[in-house]
């Protein structure tokens, strides 16, 4: 089997897995997947992430649509021909299939270049809050029901109010965190910096990107949707913070300037991926869901 051949004919890929007949290597694939570099007869590569075995993926493998929702989110993005986004080569319910990205190591000028290519993406816009496809993050799902009002109630409805339920239902938070995000939702169309929906990214902390032997940042795993820019820009800065983010930063802004007080709005918009951490990791994230909700109160 080469490229070509996979690329004509997608769905034979299990087949020749199943029977050993492409050389399979393990690699680092996240929290969720198992994923594998394979090595093609003509001597190519591509990425393949499928769920796992075992008990975490005994109920009926992967959730309904978690493959074709990324698939989805990456050709959308790709489409901008803006940053770096895989290709999509094989999308089928159990697995998917990317372009290889040989992984290097992150420069200035790399993070540079990043930052202006963002810039580009977020641009080419989306037709609404929301996408046409159904959501997840990490692996939960995620409401994209589309929306032509405005953002504000838009991030609280979709993206703020199911995880806080999720934690509390959970036990992840105590009451005080709850009390203060609950705060913050009653407030929310007060912090401004209200603009057109952007062509996100959805979920980009800084382990979604991937640092290029060819000198480029490339997304992976996205949870893409109409979204607002500042929240890809303030997911970034989240678990440690991207390499040379001040570098992507200053390049992004010689683009695309962002709106009057966005710094002061980061907490707001990291607070999302904060209350995802909760619904599935529980109460390692408490406090900095509370730190993140009394800094957006405090603006």
């Amino acid at each position: 089997m080469d490229l070509a051949y996979l690329r004509a004919h997608p769905g034979q890929l299990p087949l020749f897995l199943t029977h050993q007949r492409i050389r399979e290597t393990p690699v680092p694939g996240g929290n969720i997947c198992t994923a594998s570099r394979l090595t093609l007869d003509d001597g190519s590569s591509i990425f393949t992430k499928s769920w796992p075995e075992g008990p975490a993926g005994a109920a009926g493998g992967a959730p309904e649509n978690f493959f074709a929702t990324e698939a989805a989110g990456l050709r959308w993005l790709r489409e901008a021909d803006a940053v770096g986004v895989p290709e999509v080569i094989v999308a089928l319910p159990e697995l998917l299939a990317l372009e290889w990205v040989e992984p290097g190591e992150p420069t200035p000028s790399a993070a540079r270049r990043f930052g202006a290519e963002l810039a580009a993406l977020h641009r080419a816009g989306a037709p609404a809050f929301g996408a046409e496809w159904p959501g997840f993050i990490g692996s939960l799902p995620q409401d994209n029901t589309p929306s032509d009002g405005d953002w504000p109630g838009w991030f609280a409805e979709h993206r703020l109010t199911p995880y806080l339920r999720r934690s509390v239902d959970g036990g992840a938070l105590s009451a005080a965190e709850v009390t203060l995000v609950e705060r913050l939702i009653s407030r929310i169309d007060g912090y401004g910096g209200v603009e057109p929906p952007a062509r996100i990214h959805g979920d980009l902390w800084p382990g979604n990107v991937l640092w290029g032997a060819d000198g480029r940042a490339w997304l992976v795993d996205p949870a893409a949707h109409g979204g607002h820019r500042e929240t890809d820009l303030a997911q970034l800065a989240l678990f440690g913070g991207a390499p040379h983010l001040d570098q992507i930063l200053d390049a992004y802004q010689e683009v695309w300037p962002l709106a009057d007080g966005w710094r002061a709005r980061v907490p707001l918009h990291q607070l999302h991926l904060l209350l995802v951490h909760t619904a599935i990791f529980g109460a390692t994230y408490r406090n900095a869901v509370g730190t993140a909700a009394r800094a957006a109160l405090s603006v």
